[in-house]
């Protein structure tokens, strides 16, 4: 491992590797050793959109053999949550390919990753290939206009967890809106989950002189309004998702009589809903709830065909970082900026809850406790501060962004405040420059309760004669 050293350090996790330090002392490394070798790596989406990420390593000999291996895999393990693809292509060094095949395959150590990449979400088996650096594959990034149209009359609905949320909008005007309690997750009949967003579209129908086009927002992945992967449907069974789940929007439409139906993934919304609040570009949305959420939308004003699933994304390379249980990989977001990093922390703090004790009720009682001046509570939001503040860093090597929009439950109160007053001391002291270009922005009660759902009602383009 390469000798770190950090300015800050979680109160409640001292074995914290921040992957923006190390990518950054390595990088240091190549260019003191000054024999720095090209390498590209390409990602292929299954419309032929590519992203390209160019980078140096050290010579691939000796000691460095092992650390080009950590430094590269980690790297690709970021693009394919960020960006997605189901070809990886490198071009440089053939070794480096040989060992990223063996590891994103079927019994390599990124087992899950392969078969999620490529089977789950493109519908093609993923592979690693390899060409020499004058035969890289260009970019060919595809951004998509969705969003931001607010004439006539629109539906926009957001699925949760543990609601549904919904807004009919007039012209741009909020003229209903409401929540509906559902439990979704482990609901086996997927005639729940239609009978449910067709009744919150009905119920906003019902305000306006009719329905010109609806837009809608739930977690997971959606490729052309297809359900590829969502938390919603764990509880249906993979026949039944295929036959049933993955083409339900185009069936709801089907029932709209074919009017504009477009839906993204909530974090893209969530972003796209910020960006129209602030009336600009360039904002990366992360959202840390039941899981940590991400949307981006570029400085342009568009939303990327990008996957960005912050979740999964690894942001500790400490040789023991906690684990993921469903990827079953150290040290990606989730267990750090979620409901699930709150539970984790319980315990070096020194809290005890009731055995059975849900996340949601733990971090209710962490919030509780913060209000009550508990210097443990205290000390789980300082630590997840200082995850923050070196992965915000970590995301400005990834992404273009000026804008950091922020939400979630974690977030919340006093807990949340400290969170992101510790980040920013992270960002002031040792990542000057992206301190001084970025800037937080938390959404207004109003935002919460309208902004995402006007967001998604603005998705869908209505084409006029």
């Amino acid at each position: 491992m390469l000798p770190v050293t950090l300015k800050h350090t979680p109160p409640l996790d001292d074995a914290f590797l921040p992957a923006s330090v190390w990518n950054r002392t390595y990088r240091h490394l190549v260019a003191q050793r000054g024999r720095a070798e090209d390498l590209i790596l390409a990602l292929e989406r299954r419309d032929g959109s590519r992203s390209v990420y160019r980078t140096h390593i050290l010579p691939h000999e000796g000691d460095a053999v092992a650390l080009n291996h950590m430094y590269v895999e980690r790297i690709v393990k970021f693009l394919l949550w960020q960006r997605g693809g189901f070809r990886l292509t490198v071009a440089g060094n053939a070794e480096l390919a040989g060992y990223l095949s063996a590891v994103y395959a079927p019994s390599g150590v990124r087992a899950f990753d392969y078969e999620f990449m490529g089977d789950t979400v493109y519908g093609h088996r993923f592979q690693v290939e390899h060409c020499p650096l004058s035969q890289a594959p260009d970019e060919a990034e595809t951004t998509v206009s969705l969003g931001r149209h607010l004439d006539g009359c629109r539906i926009g609905f957001d699925l949760g967890g543990s609601d549904r949320k919904c807004a009919a909008v007039m012209d741009g005007q909020v003229v209903h809106s409401e929540e509906v309690t559902w439990d979704p997750y482990f609901q086996k009949d997927p005639q729940y989950h239609y009978d449910g967003v067709m009744d919150t579209l009905r119920r906003a129908a019902e305000k306006l002189p009719r329905v010109d086009a609806i837009g809608g927002s739930s977690a997971g992945v959606y490729v052309n309004n297809e359900v590829r992967v969502a938390s919603l449907f764990r509880g249906v069974s993979r026949e039944d998702f295929d036959r049933h789940v993955r083409r339900m929007f185009f069936r709801l439409k089907d029932e709209w009589k074919g009017i504009p139906f477009e839906v993204a993934n909530d974090g893209e919304v969530t972003a796209l809903a910020g960006s129209m609040a602030l009336n600009d570009g360039a904002v990366l949305g992360i959202s840390m709830g039941t899981s940590q959420a991400g949307g981006y939308v570029t400085p342009q004003g568009a939303i990327t065909n990008w996957l960005n699933e912050l979740a999964f994304v690894p942001v500790d390379y400490a040789v023991r970082a906690h684990e993921d249980e469903w990827s079953r990989d150290g040290g990606v977001g989730a267990q750090y900026f979620s409901q699930q990093a709150v539970g984790r922390l319980l315990g070096p703090a020194g809290i005890a809850a009731p055995e059975g004790m849900g996340l949601p009720e733990k971090l209710v009682m962490v919030q509780e406790l913060m209000a009550a001046g508990d210097a443990r509570a205290r000390s789980i939001y300082q630590t997840i501060g200082v995850y923050f503040g070196y992965s915000i860093a970590h995301y400005a090597d990834f992404y273009d962004f000026r804008h950091l929009l922020l939400l979630g439950r974690v977030l919340t109160g006093e807990g949340g405040d400290l969170i992101l007053q510790v980040g920013r001391e992270v960002l002031d002291s040792e990542f000057p420059a992206i301190a001084e270009r970025v800037r937080e922005h938390t959404p207004s009660e109003a935002e919460k309760r309208h902004g995402q759902a006007v967001a998604a009602a603005s998705l869908p383009e209505i084409f006029r004669a």
